[in-house]
């Protein structure tokens, strides 16, 4: 068994986004212009003076911050508006450049993810790995938990590449480890910022979305686990 790969000889004159899937143009689409409203209300230049407050305000109504959330789910009472920031939290970004490398993300993994498994796999394997990695997360620093941004969706979407690569390198005899190459290089620079800038506790959420991505594709690739577990036992 391949997991498909895109064809790349597609008329080079078109636009780059006739050869997206919708589904993540659509997605880009909705963080982009979340963050084009907050960058101009920052600079003052929509909304008035009280704009230049909306990404903050933002941040302390749909992020992740465990101040907020513990007290409510340690007593059972789990209100929409609390649960909801286990999501809402990857639509808000503490700046421009933030919000820059979560589109870059979608728009590279999330193709590959949308053409080799479907569009709702495509927001499968991003929104739960979103949600998952966010629990995992705030169960592990529960009070101190602050968690921002589209980092943990878009590391399930390298979760999902990995395991594209990681089939397909099973295909072609070729050592099935090169496939987490990426996640090792993007972990190896979150311990080196780290180190050089001072540590952040985010890592966890995302190299748990990565491990969400991962093996959630193996119940949404084409044919699911069963296809998949029975190709690796015949080679």
């Amino acid at each position: 068994m391949s997991i498909h790969q895109p064809d790349d000889t597609s008329n080079h004159n078109a636009s780059p986004f006739n050869n997206l899937p919708m589904v993540v143009v659509g997605l880009v689409m909705v963080l982009s212009v979340i963050e084009i409203l907050f960058s101009l209300s920052g600079r003052g230049l929509i909304g008035g003076p009280e704009a230049i407050a909306w990404r903050r305000d933002a941040i302390y109504q749909y992020a992740l911050i465990g101040e907020f959330v513990t007290p409510y789910l340690d007593t059972g009472r789990y209100v929409p508006e609390i649960l909801m920031r286990f999501v809402t939290y990857s639509f808000v970004h503490q700046d421009f450049v933030s919000t820059a490398f979560v589109v870059v993300f979608i728009l590279a993994l999330g193709k590959m993810t949308a053409e080799a498994f479907g569009s709702a796999a495509f927001l499968a394997v991003y929104f739960t790995s979103t949600l998952v990695g966010a629990i995992i997360y705030w169960v592990i620093f529960r009070e101190q938990a602050v968690l921002i941004g589209g980092y943990t969706g878009a590391f399930g979407l390298i979760g999902a590449f990995t395991f594209v690569r990681w089939v397909n390198l099973s295909v072609t005899g070729s050592n099935q480890y090169q496939a987490f190459y990426l996640i090792g290089l993007f972990m190896g620079m979150r311990l080196l910022f780290g180190v050089l800038f001072g540590g952040h506790t985010d890592w966890v959420a995302e190299l748990s979305g990565f491990f969400v991505g991962f093996f959630m594709s193996f119940v949404v690739a084409p044919g699911g686990a069963k296809a998949i577990l029975n190709h690796i036992r015949r080679n």
